[in-house]
């Protein structure tokens, strides 16, 4: 079978794409496989410093291809917590939330339904003008249930999402950026996540990723305070901190090690 999805990594970057462009990136159940085992796969990366995340042709995702879904079944018991905290379903968008290095996905086209759950899981969304965006499930009669109500709590306006879950109805990306969807728009955004991707492997690696632990806790501020405070301690004095100081003070790109 072809694949799903592609895979790129150069410079500590990993360029991903869903390559189904016939069917705008729809999910089959080939797809949700290709995306957990790319996952799985960066999750294993060495020297990974960030990932960028697209859609060939047309649109980054037009959510669940229902014919495909339902020729196949859904073969998992939704209750089961196979991926962690998720399920199956689930994995495909929390998961680029739990990978330890910071996401970027490039969305333009569509991003309907799964698909829009899937951009949400990214760190940063960067949206072509236009795009056309969709909390879709109520139109199948169904909830959101690839891990979104989890990703856009405290980014998206309560009282947006729910009319929007309730409904179904289509908004474009400059809505989805004032409701907090996305984070900014750009002509280009697979260039722009490019550009703010090679931005951040210029980054010492271990605080990146100790940042975005602090960013994914969810803990009251006693906690948050604790962990801010243990993290940092783990980063003072050592080799990539004082390289990030030195590298500054002596106005030159730093050398990292991972």
């Amino acid at each position: 079978m072809e694949a799903r999805v592609s895979i790129e990594v150069s410079q500590g970057i990993a360029d991903v794409r869903l390559a189904r462009p016939d069917k705008m990136n729809a999910l089959d159940p080939a797809m949700f496989a290709g995306i957990v085992d790319a996952i799985a796969r960066l999750e294993q990366e060495p020297g990974l410093r960030a990932v960028v995340l697209s859609g060939e042709g047309r649109g980054f995702c037009a959510g669940l291809d229902m014919a495909s879904m339902a020729s196949a079944g859904t073969g998992t018991d939704l209750m089961a917590r196979t991926r962690g905290l998720a399920n199956d379903f689930q994995a495909v968008a929390w998961g680029w939330r739990t990978l330890p290095v910071p996401v970027i996905a490039a969305v333009h086209g569509v991003a309907f339904g799964g698909g829009l759950q899937i951009a949400s899981g990214a760190d940063v969304r960067i949206a072509a003008p236009g795009t056309r965006l969709s909390v879709m499930e109520m139109k199948w009669g169904i909830v959101p249930d690839m891990a979104g109500y989890a990703l856009w709590r405290g980014n998206v306006r309560d009282d947006a999402l729910r009319e929007l879950a309730y409904t179904a109805r289509e908004f474009d990306a400059a809505e989805g950026q004032a409701l907090g969807f996305i984070t900014r728009i750009a002509e280009d955004p697979r260039a722009e996540a490019m550009a703010l991707a090679k931005a951040i492997a210029g980054r010492n690696p271990h605080a990146v990723r100790a940042a975005k632990r602090l960013a994914n806790l969810e803990a009251d501020a006693g906690e948050t305070l604790l962990a801010e405070s243990r993290e940092q301690a783990a980063l003072l004095r050592t080799p990539n901190q004082i390289e990030a100081v030195m590298a500054n003070m002596q106005k030159r790109p730093p050398a990292f090690t991972d």
